[in-house]
């Protein structure tokens, strides 16, 4: 599944690049919105991300606005509620369709490796969580309603 770093991206600042700078990773990739019930996991991710980056987690966060358009804002206004509400300081991306026609390529590869329940690829929610490990294969989803600090034991079995 390593052909997910290759896939373009846009960071929020407007930079291209691709996952290919995480290569060797245990990367958590996560859906966001910041105008949703779950807005709160960007806490615990932060932790995730504070208490595992040295051993080789990244964050990813990936704004959304197809789920009752909870992330409407511009990508300046997403860095900024991120910062100032969160202290996010994880790769956050350019804002992305996660489903439908116009899903970005990394969701759909993300979502045919991982389906979710009952085989369906569709993403139900914000902060739907993928989990790839340091080949760069999808190893495991969970739900938008599962919190950051549930997948420790997941993401400490890769590192």
């Amino acid at each position: 599944m390593s052909q997910l770093y290759d896939i373009p991206l846009q960071t929020l600042s407007g930079q291209d690049t691709t996952l290919g700078e995480h290569r060797g990773k245990v990367l958590l990739i996560v859906n966001t919105a910041s105008a949703c019930g779950l807005t709160p996991q960007y806490e615990g991710l932060q932790k995730l991300h504070e208490d595992y980056a040295e051993r080789g987690l990244v964050v990813l966060g990936f704004p959304c606005n197809q789920f009752g358009e909870q992330e409407p804002g511009s990508h300046e206004e997403i860095a900024t509620f991120c910062q100032k509400n969160y202290g996010v300081s994880f790769p956050m991306f350019a804002k992305i369709d996660v489903n439908g026609d116009d899903a970005h390529p990394l969701y759909k590869a993300l979502k045919e490796a991982k389906p979710g329940l009952l085989g369906s690829e569709g993403i139900k929610w914000n902060f739907t969580k993928f989990l790839v490990n340091r080949e760069g294969e999808v190893v495991d989803r969970f739900a938008p309603t599962t919190a950051p600090d549930k997948l420790v034991k997941a993401i400490e079995k890769l590192l």
